[in-house]
């Protein structure tokens, strides 16, 4: 029989009992997101960021057929320099348990497996969404979907900025996924401060965002995500015409190579850290440090007001 029930590290499970707040961070960074070893600095890193905020961290994978809420330091060091370690979006979760495969996971898979755990905030750098030339292609990240049925507060930096943002806003708002600023009346552009779309409610403190997600509880809403949406700061985002620049010049070029489907995404944002000497991925890289950060003050929040 397949062990479909999320296993917490000892700590993770400890914490849970205890009511102390607890912050899942996705795998998918650690494996496929960045060169070795950078990765696995940013792996550790992470979890000190989440540690110093008061909160400790979840880290989320599936490690030779267990899914895993928390990992320790082996644990971490193998999703850092295993080669061959597979992707899994919350579709593959089933075949990985059932076949023993191990692999990273990204937004839904995590977002999936941390709340089934009883997690209840997660921090990443920004969400996918619906793809451009949808009404071609009809592409759309199965995060959408994943998050209009999982009780989760998700702190992110937005949507990833080579997606279409204003139809991911729509689409959010047709499931019923409440979105909200922090500190901002402006939804982020994920690389930038701002994308030009507004959001209807802004947060102005972590003990706003656990008040918010007690009364989605007490509504009976909270079947669906919480994201809040937290700006990179203006000093540190990438320059917004380099990023236009760059973006459009990659868009042109999945066309002439005939790049569709999944493997749109990862060539787009390969062609904007080639093409903007690396600066859209030290963006990316702050957007995540201060999701990690925020997301475990809000944990921390959410635990305290149920005191």
């Amino acid at each position: 029989m397949v062990n479909t029930v999320p296993q917490p590290s000892a700590e993770v499970r400890e914490a849970l009992e205890q009511g102390r707040p607890v912050v899942a961070l996705e795998s998918t960074i650690i494996s496929h997101g960045l060169p070795r070893p950078e990765n696995l600095r940013l792996a550790f890193e992470l979890e000190e960021i989440v540690r110093d905020g008061g909160a400790v961290p979840a880290t989320v994978a599936v490690l030779d057929g267990v899914a895993r809420v928390g990992l320790d330091k082996e644990e971490l060091e193998r999703l850092g320099t295993q080669d061959g370690l597979r992707k899994l979006g919350v579709r593959d979760l089933a075949p990985a348990l059932a076949l023993g495969a191990s692999g990273a996971t990204t937004v839904s898979a995590t977002a999936h497996l941390a709340a089934r755990a009883g997690v209840r905030v997660f921090a990443t750098g920004g969400l996918g969404g619906v793809h451009r030339d949808w009404v071609t292609e009809q592409d759309e990240s199965a995060d959408l979907g994943l998050l209009a049925r999982t009780g989760i507060t998700v702190v992110c930096a937005g949507v990833k900025s080579i997606l279409d943002v204003p139809a991911t806003l729509q689409r959010l708002e047709t499931l019923s996924v409440a979105v909200v600023g922090y500190r901002t009346a402006e939804f982020p552009g994920f690389y930038l401060t701002r994308s030009g779309l507004p959001v209807d409610w802004t947060l102005e403190s972590p003990e706003q965002a656990a008040l918010l997600m007690r009364a989605q509880e007490a509504l009976g809403t909270d079947r669906s995500a919480l994201i809040v949406a937290n700006p990179v700061p203006p000093e540190q985002q990438l320059d917004p015409a380099l990023h236009d620049r760059v973006l459009a010049d990659a868009l042109t070029a999945a066309r002439r190579e005939g790049v569709t489907g999944q493997a749109v995404t990862p060539f787009l944002l390969a062609h904007l850290v080639e093409h903007t000497g690396g600066a859209s991925l030290r963006a990316n890289l702050t957007a995540v440090r201060g999701n990690a950060a925020l997301a475990a003050r809000i944990a921390a929040a959410y635990a305290a007001s149920a005191a």
